[in-house]
Order: C-alpha cells, then sequence, then structure tokens
C-alpha cells in the first residue's frame, strides 16, 4: 500500500473514531473529498470541505460531496462562531502560508479541531539530512526542493510546544511508527513517523 493510502486510512480510522455520529464536520485542504465521503456515510455527519486546487474540488463534486473552492484561510472566516463540532486539517498544516492564523480560526469556527501532519522529526529524516546535508528525499518527501510546493515540516515537538505557548489544551494524541500503522509511545519526536492531535481552547 502506498503512503498517501496508508496516512489517509489513519486518518479515516482514527479522527473518524473521535468524531461522533452525525457532527458537523469541516474538512481544511479535503482533497477529492474520500475523508467527507466517508463521515457522510459511515456516522451521518454534515461535512463540507474547502481546497484550494480546483481539480480535487471537481473530485469532490463527483463523489457527492459538498466543498468550496478557495483559501483556507479566507474561507474559515466566512463561518461563525462554534459552527462546526470539528474541523479537521489532515496533511495540510505543513503547507500553509499562515498556520497559527488557521487553527485559532479553526477553534473558532469549531469546537474541535483535529490535525494529522508527518513528523520531521523522525530519526530517518534526522539521519538522512545528517549525512548527505540536504534536503529529505524519501518516500514521503519524493520531490526535489525547486519542485516542490512550499513547505514548513514540523516535528512533534514544535506543534506541542506550540500549543503550550498559545494555551490550547491537546485532548488526545495518536502517535503511529515509521510504518504509520503501529503506535509509538516511546519517544514520539524521535521514532513516530505520522501523529494525529485533538485540540481544544
Amino acid at each position: 500500500m502506498k503512503r498517501q493510502a496508508v496516512k489517509r486510512e489513519a486518518d479515516l480510522q482514527i479522527i473518524s473514531n473521535w468524531i461522533g455520529e452525525g457532527a458537523r464536520v469541516l474538512d481544511l485542504g479535503c482533497g477529492r473529498g474520500v475523508f467527507l465521503e466517508h463521515l457522510r456515510q459511515s456516522k451521518g455527519c454534515y461535512a463540507v470541505g474547502v481546497d484550494s486546487s480546483f481539480e480535487k474540488i471537481l473530485g469532490c463534486v463527483k463523489r457527492g460531496v459538498s466543498a468550496y473552492h478557495g483559501d483556507i484561510e479566507s474561507m474559515l472566516k466566512v463561518f461563525p462562531d462554534g459552527f462546526f463540532d470539528w474541523v479537521v486539517c489532515s496533511r495540510t498544516l505543513q503547507e500553509l502560508e499562515s498556520p497559527k492564523e488557521v487553527i485559532m480560526e479553526a477553534l473558532r469556527a469549531g469546537k474541535h479541531f483535529a490535525v494529522g501532519f508527518v513528523n520531521n522529526g523522525f530519526w530517518a529524516n534526522r539521519y538522512s539530512h545528517l549525512r548527505s546535508g540536504r534536503r529529505v528525499r524519501n518516500e514521503v518527501f519524493p520531490h526535489r526542493w525547486e519542485t516542490s510546493r512550499p513547505s514548513n515540516p514540523l516535528s512533534v515537538a514544535d506543534f506541542e510546544e506550540f500549543c503550550e505557548h498559545s494555551h490550547l489544551k491537546v485532548t488526545r494524541r495518536h502517535y503511529l511508527a515509521g510504518d504509520w500503522k503501529s503506535p509509538c509511545n516511546f519517544l514520539p519526536n524521535l521514532r513516530a513517523g505520522y501523529v494525529l492531535y485533538e485540540v481544544t481552547k
């Protein structure tokens, strides 16, 4: 199974388990709507997405999923306070220009914020950079720097420090090992490959 499919499976299984039946959910960077379709079919959620890629929005339309095309930060401001039970930001956080503003807006528009991202502090990434002195290139980060999208990779330690300094509560953590399937509860900043959090104010 490709890494992208493994990450999607982790999101489907873990984040969807956190979300209750019939919840109102906004997915930031929803892609082609696979996660939204899953929530709607399995839990009867009111699920809507936002994505900057028009091609991916067309994929949502083909699935019958409601989604908005536009800038994530701008679209978030359209929704009233507490409109959503959950705002989800899976595999998108490191691509945002203003991640702090998006997180704070998400926690204004929603009661719970769920986020999943690749842990840049994973030991294999550190070793690769130490060995070559260059940007890491592997199955997770396959593209050369000049052909890749803007990216601001973060680690477990980075995110947890941000939450502490921003006075946000991390109410759930789920650390996955380098295979992105097995739990990793020991030294997650070094040993976890993919991580998921639930955050509230």
